[in-house]
């Protein structure tokens, strides 16, 4: 009993950042981010005897989150979108990659992903920022590899777009 509950919180002090991180991607909100790691980890915990034989634990851990994210997806936008507050790219910074070099492309892109619909969201924060292999992406999401392809290129078109037009409009002279 004991060596379970000694793996299971080594599991938590190993995933739980990787975990948060790929909520609030998902979500944008830390507060919610945080709630969905540890519904996560709970039912993990709850089903642990099994989950920790299995070869990819983490991936199933993903999966949870994933299912709970956009099952709560339309209550968050309806509640983003009532409140105001600070701007969701001032809190990025803690919990997302800076991997953007140019001059406002990071905050350019964080708020274009943020503007995307939940499930195009989600599919490219797993694909490409978690790097995912599209296969392990439709399972976490539970849908097929073609729902995951067609996914991933209306959402980089729509990323693309947005981009190209934050860019335009920095470029027009003042």
């Amino acid at each position: 009993m004991e060596d379970r509950r000694a793996e299971f919180e080594k599991f938590v002090a190993d995933n739980a950042d990787g975990l948060t991180r790929t909520a609030y991607l998902i979500v944008w909100d830390l507060q919610e981010a945080e709630d969905l790691v540890q519904e996560t980890l709970l039912k993990v915990a709850r089903r642990w005897p099994r989950v920790r034989r299995m070869a990819r634990p983490v991936a199933y851990a993903r999966r949870i989150l994933v299912n709970l994210a956009l099952a709560g997806a339309d209550r968050r936008s309806r509640r983003r979108h009532e409140l105001s507050g600070e701007p969701v790219a001032d809190r990025l910074d803690r919990v997302a990659p800076a991997d953007v070099d140019e001059p406002g492309g990071h905050d350019d892109l964080l708020g274009a992903l943020a503007a995307l619909p939940p499930r195009q969201r989600t599919v490219l924060v797993l694909r490409y920022f978690l790097d995912l292999p599209e296969a392990e992406v439709a399972a976490a999401m539970q849908c097929s590899l073609g729902t995951v392809k067609s996914t991933a290129s209306r959402g980089l078109a729509r990323l693309e777009q947005a981009l190209r037009t934050a860019n335009d409009t920095r470029s027009i002279p003042t």
